[in-house]
């Protein structure tokens, strides 16, 4: 496909939206941009990739941090901003991805580039039960590990972004995967993307 398109998937924890992620972006030989990123960009600045990880997606720690005007002594915002600087490099070498959250429904919503947004959630129930299989814990463990996950990933988002997490608003297509599976969540996502890149 020569267009150039981006797919920024926002989830809630334990919705599947990494597998979906992942369906989506086999289905369009595109490669798949989470916390790999680091990866390439631990070997850019001659870092540790533990040390980067261990702040990435996550909201800025004000206890041990300070911000005056637009400079701040954070981690978490100097791993987002590194996260932000190769999202738009890879943009403006003509690449065409999906990448899962880190703001990008946002971030690169000012490139040169189709940015189609999409948002992941799940019932509640369900995501528990996921979580519960997937980790091997009990599903009271799974409540409070979600909670806590969405809190982080929202607080992380809202602190960077004009709009709210999870907002309808601020994507173009939000979709339950409880409600019609994995599978055909992809490929609902699959056919509106494909919808798009024919207009």
């Amino acid at each position: 496909m020569s267009k150039q398109f981006i797919v920024s998937i926002g989830r809630e924890y334990g919705c599947g939206g990494h597998s979906i992620a992942e369906k989506i972006a086999k289905r369009f030989n595109l490669k798949l941009y989470g916390s790999n990123m680091l990866e390439e960009i631990a070997a850019e600045k001659g870092s540790s990739i533990d040390d980067l990880a261990k702040f990435d997606e996550k909201p800025r720690n004000v206890l041990f941090s300070r911000s005056v005007g637009d400079f701040s002594n954070s981690m978490e915002k100097s791993v987002a901003e590194l996260e932000f600087e190769f999202m738009k490099r890879k943009v403006s070498e003509g690449e065409s991805f999906v990448v899962i959250g880190r703001c990008s429904d946002e971030i690169l919503d000012d490139q040169n580039v189709e940015v189609i947004a999409a948002f992941i959630n799940g019932d509640t129930k369900d995501r528990i039960n996921r979580i519960s299989e997937g980790l091997g814990i009990s599903r009271g463990d799974a409540e409070d590990k979600m909670e806590q996950a969405d809190r982080k990933r929202r607080a992380y988002h809202d602190a960077l972004c004009k709009a709210d997490w999870g907002d309808a608003d601020s994507y173009d297509i939000c979709l339950n995967s409880s409600k019609i599976g994995i599978e055909k969540t992809a490929d609902l996502l699959e056919q509106y993307i494909n919808v798009r890149l024919s207009m």
